[in-house]
C-alpha cells in the first residue's frame, strides 16, 4: 500500500466506543472540524467518518455471534459501508474493505506490539505523519466502576509516546481515563500528588513547566502559556 500523501501534517480525530465518544458529537455540533475522521468498529455506523478500522476479520460480525451487541449493526453496515475499511483479510460482503499495510508499518515503525485495533489505528496516523490526533470514545477504564477496565490501555499509551516522540500533537476528552485525562491536575504525579502542595506538570511548546501546585498559574504567565486545554464539551449557545 502507498502512503496517502494528504495525511501527512494532518489532524485526525479518532473515535470509538467509549463514553467520552459524547465528547466528538458535541464538539461536531458546536463547529470543532478535522481534516478526517477516522472510526472504530460501530462507531462508522453512527458517525459520518472519513476511514473506519475494523481489524477483526468480516466474518467475526457475519458468522458468529462473538462481537456481542455489535454484531447486528456491524452485519448491516458492513455491506453498505462507502468509505475505505482497514481490516485484515477482504471479504466479497464488504465492498469497500481494505488490507491493512501491516507488513509496511511494522517494518517502517520497527514496532510489532499492536494488540488490539485503537493502537492499529494509531499507527496508521504515526506512519502518515499526521501533525494531530485527538481521541474521543478511547476509555479503558471508569471512573464510576474501579473493577472493570477493558484490556489494551498500555499498548495505546505505548503508542500515544511514540507519537509525541514525533511531535505529533494529542488530544484527549476530559471524560477518557487515557493518560490519566480524568484525574485532576494536582493528582497526576504519584507520591508528589499526596503533598500539602502537590507538584503539577503542564506541557508549554516543547518544554514543561513543573512546578507546585500553588504555583502554577503564576509560572504559566510569566511562560506565556494558557491555561491546559482539554478537548473538552463546549458550553451550550445561552442566546
Amino acid at each position: 500500500m502507498q502512503k496517502i500523501e494528504s495525511l501527512e501534517g494532518a489532524h485526525i480525530a479518532i473515535v470509538a466506543l467509549g463514553n467520552s465518544q459524547v465528547d466528538y458529537a458535541i464538539g461536531a455540533e458546536n463547529s470543532m472540524q478535522w481534516d478526517e475522521v477516522w472510526t472504530v468498529n460501530s462507531a462508522a455506523a453512527v458517525y459520518k467518518s472519513d476511514r473506519m478500522f475494523m481489524l477483526d476479520p468480516a466474518s467475526r460480525f457475519f458468522d458468529t455471534d462473538d462481537a456481542g451487541a455489535q454484531t447486528d449493526v456491524m452485519k448491516r453496515f458492513l455491506p453498505v459501508c462507502d468509505i475505505p475499511c482497514y481490516t485484515c483479510e477482504l471479504d466479497e460482503r464488504v465492498p469497500n474493505a481494505v488490507l491493512y499495510p501491516i507488513k509496511e508499518i511494522i517494518k517502517d515503525t520497527q514496532c510489532a506490539y499492536l494488540n488490539n485495533t485503537i493502537p492499529m489505528t494509531i499507527a496508521f496516523a504515526y506512519w502518515h505523519k499526521v501533525a494531530r490526533i485527538d481521541f474521543f470514545g478511547v476509555d479503558y477504564s471508569y471512573q464510576h466502576n474501579l473493577h472493570f477496565a477493558e484490556a489494551g490501555r498500555a499498548c495505546v499509551e505505548f503508542w500515544l509516546a511514540k507519537c509525541m516522540e514525533a511531535d505529533i500533537n494529542i488530544g484527549v476528552s476530559h471524560r477518557s481515563a487515557l493518560l490519566d485525562q480524568n484525574v485532576p491536575l494536582d493528582e497526576r504525579i504519584y507520591g508528589f500528588h499526596r503533598l500539602n502542595d502537590p507538584m503539577v506538570a503542564v506541557k508549554h511548546e516543547s518544554d514543561w513547566i513543573v512546578c507546585e501546585n500553588s504555583k502554577i498559574e503564576r509560572e504559566m504567565e510569566k511562560a506565556g502559556a494558557k491555561a491546559p486545554e482539554p478537548i473538552m464539551s463546549p458550553e451550550p449557545y445561552r442566546g
